[in-house]
């Protein structure tokens, strides 16, 4: 598992750890059903591919995003109250099961893997850039809003973990109904 040092802020390595462990856990879960990798349910659901690309796509873009925003870190504002709130309403939003349709960036930009294997590699990396970055962040600049969802706004670093976290959790019961 890959682990990022003690030298990060307490909370941003705990909650890359869990992000961690949750990630090979999902990837632990559909490594053994390579028949199943490009079966689509039918009606206009997605597939394991489709879904694990998603969560891909959506981390490297949010990491690039994030990489472009910390060169003006010193500058962005902190998070508050607001963004205490719209954080709730967005992990509520995540854990009730609704469907709602990706960003148009996020399917723009999904791209389709020959193998399992070419998408765990892809994630490996992305999340090694995830890693890099919040090795830069130091505690004074936790609460600087460097990361943006596309439906609440602006969040803080934690918060952006915490959501990458909860998304993953929201698509976890589309994996269970498809490894049933």
């Amino acid at each position: 598992m890959n682990s990022i040092s003690c030298s990060v802020n307490t909370r941003l390595h705990q909650l890359f750890n869990s992000l961690e462990a949750q990630r090979h856990q999902l990837l632990d879960s559909v490594k053994n059903t390579p028949d199943r990798f490009n079966t689509s349910p039918g009606n206009n659901k997605w597939s394991l591919h489709q879904i694990l690309a998603h969560l891909v796509s959506a981390e490297k873009l949010s990491v690039q995003y994030l990489r472009k925003k910390m060169q003006g870190i010193d500058q962005a504002k902190d998070s508050g109250l607001i963004e205490t709130l719209k954080m709730v309403v967005l992990k509520i939003s995540q854990r009730l099961p609704l469907k709602f349709n990706a960003p148009q960036p996020v399917v723009a930009f999904t791209i389709t893997y020959t193998s399992l294997d070419e998408l765990i590699a892809e994630w490996n990396a992305s999340r090694e850039a995830l890693k890099n970055l919040l090795e830069e962040i130091r505690d004074d600049q936790t609460k600087r809003m460097i990361f943006k969802h596309p439906a609440v706004g602006k969040l803080n670093i934690i918060q952006a973990l915490e959501f990458m976290k909860e998304h993953i959790a929201h698509h976890l019961p589309q994996v269970k109904r498809l490894l049933k």
